[in-house]
């Protein structure tokens, strides 16, 4: 069984989308599977026209050189004229539910019309119960098409060796747009005159709106927004951070979160969307614009990180079975396998 992998959003500067995409690929191939690639290098991925280029022109084309036998749309995006046997990872439906300050093109193509081209699949694979229960409230799908598949987290993040530096430090990992909730740290850090906070991720205009807010706030000097930052960069903020904070309002996932507990760095994360079901009960939930709750929750941790170390540390086994790569691949074959054989059985009846 030969898939190809749309994996043009593993390029550049990838986020949760191209972890997704790349740990998958790495984990089918350990499994042998036959596996093709379909990238363009030479397009930016993150230019809206570059995008709509890629999934609704380029892509098919590449999709038919390959010759799959399934397709796989691992970035939440397909073609119109996709082909019968295609999978559709859907990571969240943020473009329906919290991304009303986007411009309303992307609202519409990341939106409404994928909304209609999700029917066309044969499989849809979501990130989380949660995410499911989304994608069947907004999508005129048959519930049994569509199935949750955790995904997985690197080995490199799984393997980190710990190393907390002696002054306070949160990491916050992310795009930082508005939905990721920053506003909520910047105000919480005011009660902690020694405490850093690094938020690493692409921008968005929503960075100003989180700058003017640190400098009210009194904390900007503080306040760290490096940008995307390199594998071994981030890697050495999860060994040095004192926690990891997660305030995010909508999460289809939360590879933060997911991250934080491989790698056994305390974590505090938001109450609501897919972050309680990633959890699983390993770190507190506070409700993500309550303030002083998240204030009292850092005092907490900070009084004794010794402490919260510890309970991270013993939460971290069944966080890396949960999110291994090996079993998210596992299933995706399953998938494939269900999905060539119902598109065999369709060509044998027709």
């Amino acid at each position: 069984m030969r898939v190809a992998l749309d994996a043009q959003l593993a390029l550049g500067t990838a986020t949760g989308i191209g972890e997704y995409v790349t740990g998958l690929a790495q984990a089918l191939r350990r499994r042998g599977a036959d596996i093709s690639l379909l990238q363009c290098p030479r397009l930016d991925p993150w230019r809206f026209d570059r995008r709509v280029l890629w999934d609704q022109v380029l892509l098919p084309i590449a999709a038919h050189r390959a010759r799959p036998d399934v397709l796989h749309c691992a970035s939440g995006t397909m073609p119109a004229l996709a082909p019968r046997a295609t999978v559709v990872t859907v990571h969240d439906m943020a473009w329906l539910r919290v991304q009303q300050h986007a411009p309303a093109y992307a609202r519409a193509y990341f939106g409404a019309f994928q909304l209609t081209r999700y029917r066309r699949a044969a499989r849809i694979v979501v990130d989380s119960s949660f995410s499911r229960d989304e994608f069947l409230r907004l999508a005129a799908v048959d519930p049994a098409r569509v199935e949750v598949v955790y995904p997985g987290v690197a080995r490199d993040i799984c393997a980190l060796v710990r190393c907390p530096q002696s002054e306070p430090l949160a990491l916050v990992v992310g795009t930082i747009e508005r939905r990721k909730n920053l506003e909520v740290v910047v105000r919480a850090l005011q009660s902690f005159p020694r405490m850093q906070v690094v938020a690493c991720g692409p921008f968005t205009p929503y960075r100003d709106e989180v700058e003017r807010l640190a400098r009210a706030c009194g904390v900007i000097e503080r306040l760290h927004m490096p940008g995307y930052v390199g594998r071994s960069e981030l890697l050495a903020l999860y060994s040095r951070a004192t926690l990891v904070a997660m305030p995010s309002r909508y999460e289809g996932f939360g590879y933060g979160a997911a991250q934080a507990q491989c790698a056994g760095v305390p974590l505090l994360a938001a109450s609501g969307s897919s972050l309680p079901e990633i959890v699983a009960g390993a770190a507190p939930l506070l409700a993500p614009d309550d303030v002083t709750a998240w204030v009292e929750a850092l005092r907490a941790l900070l009084a004794d990180p010794g402490a919260a170390e510890a309970r991270a540390a013993a939460a971290r086994p069944a966080a890396i079975a949960r999110f291994a790569w090996a079993r998210a691949a596992a299933a995706m074959e399953t998938i494939y396998r269900a999905t060539l054989d119902e598109r065999q059985e369709q060509q044998r009846s027709s």
